[in-house]
């Protein structure tokens, strides 16, 4: 029996009404409107991730090369090339959405498993780093770009960066929601199961995670891209692999990889506990490495199916009548009903 429409998006309209309120508490603070922002950003990072890794079990660590191709080129096209803002951020996002797609192709063709699809992404993000950092006439290398009046001022005004950010998490999640209400989910689930399986099955599993790699790519170009706009300025050092790719791994473990609320939930206790760890300074990268290694020992579910399951535990029971019960009580409603 298929999920009626509002009982799907009431998730999805939940998380959008709790986010939309959250800057009354900020109040007036910029602080806490850019650790709101920056959880929205890496809320949005978590998302993509979970469809590469959590559901076509491909360990992209290019997460935050791809957001400085997004980053970068839009601020490029609308310096150099003087094209509109929104042009380049469209551009941008198509550019990351292509790299993204011809990782996976290369690896889905090539049959790399997944540790070694890390390792191969792992080496592009150094290699792109290393390219931000050479082509210093376009990047200006270690010394960055200022992005001030390069983007749809999204840095002019922390509570309209907040709720663009806030308008494309919950788009992504409503599409996350309706890929698997479909058929496409289902075909998703069967490939995340066993690959060789759903092949037999006539999955296009070739298909599925390219064009899945492509979409979740694209978002986080447009994230890495609207990021450049907000922060009013990026270097390499912005979309390094520690800064990026670390926290999004630990944010989705944290929250529960293949579920919905997962990402939200999970960069939201990391934007907390980032707060609590700063004060460590160049050790707050340790500390993460900590954590990650913690989640992966002790707490491999993450905490939405942890707290799904507590919730399924304490659901009573329905009545199970049986049959001789069954028959007594139609017997019993015949005999009222001839009263």
């Amino acid at each position: 029996m298929s999920v009626p429409w509002s009982r799907q998006a009431a998730p999805v309209v939940a998380v959008a009404a709790v986010l939309a309120v959250l800057p009354l508490a900020a109040g007036d603070s910029p602080y806490q409107m850019r650790i709101a922002t920056l959880m929205l950003v890496l809320a949005c990072y978590a998302v993509a991730f979970n469809l590469l890794f959590g559901h076509t079990n491909q360990l992209f660590l290019c997460v935050g090369a791809l957001a400085s191709l997004g980053g970068y080129l839009s601020v490029i096209l609308v310096r150099d090339l003087k094209l509109t803002s929104l042009a380049a951020i469209g551009l941008a996002t198509v550019a990351a959405a292509a790299t993204g797609g011809f990782l996976s192709y290369v690896s889905v063709r090539r049959g790399f498993g997944v540790l070694f699809v890390g390792i191969v992404t792992l080496a592009v993000s150094l290699i792109v780093h290393n390219l931000l950092l050479g082509l210093r006439d376009l990047t200006n290398g270690e010394t960055g770009i200022v992005t001030r009046g390069l983007g749809v001022g999204l840095g002019d005004d922390p509570h309209r960066a907040y709720y663009v950010l806030l308008a494309v998490l919950v788009a992504s999640l409503a599409g996350y929601r309706w890929l698997f209400g479909s058929r496409h989910g289902a075909a998703l689930h069967a490939l995340s199961e066993d690959e060789v399986s759903a092949e037999l099955s006539g999955i296009d599993v070739t298909r599925y995670k390219v064009a899945t790699a492509a979409g979740a790519s694209a978002l986080v170009g447009l994230v890495g891209a609207l990021y450049a706009d907000l922060n009013g300025f990026i270097s390499p050092s912005v979309y390094a692999v520690g800064h990026v790719d670390i926290p999004v791994l630990v944010a989705l473990l944290l929250g529960g990889m293949r579920t919905l609320l997962g990402p939200v939930v999970g960069a939201a206790l990391f934007s907390v506990v980032d707060e609590l760890v700063r004060p460590f300074g160049q050790l707050t990268v340790l500390a993460y490495g900590v954590l990650l290694v913690a989640l992966f020992l002790l707490f491999r579910q993450g905490v939405v199916p942890v707290v799904q399951g507590l919730l399924a535990r304490r659901a009573p029971a329905p009545r199970v009548s049986s049959p001789r019960t069954a028959a007594k009580e139609e017997v019993a409603g015949g005999t009222e009903a001839g009263r």
